[in-house]
């Protein structure tokens, strides 16, 4: 059994367990969330499509962490006219961990 839900402006394939790596949420960790914006929903061979979600259909997570990825450098410069700008950026991230996909 698997599922298609949208979060964050991205779409992620999950499974009963699997963890994923969201755009941030404004949840603390060990709440529950649920992902209502169920795209296809897919259950003993069946698959059922939203046009565009699937009515009834919803992925409770668990909150696993909060937290920011690794540091991703930004460096601009211009050739021979000593403009150099380094800057980094850390994108933060909810680690949720799939509980139930009600179909």
């Amino acid at each position: 059994m698997y599922a298609i839900v949208e979060t964050g402006g991205k779409q992620y394939r999950v499974q009963e367990g699997d963890f994923i790596f969201v755009e941030k949420l404004d949840v603390n960790e060990g709440d529950l969330v649920t992902l209502d914006k169920v795209l296809a929903f897919s259950a003993e061979g069946s698959i059922k499509l939203g046009t565009p979600v699937v009515e009834g259909a919803k992925v409770e997570a668990k909150v696993v962490e909060n937290g920011k990825a690794k540091k991703v450098i930004v460096f601009k410069y211009k050739a021979k006219k000593h403009y150099r700008v380094k800057k980094g950026h850390r994108q933060p991230y909810t680690k949720l961990q799939i509980e139930k996909i009600v179909g």
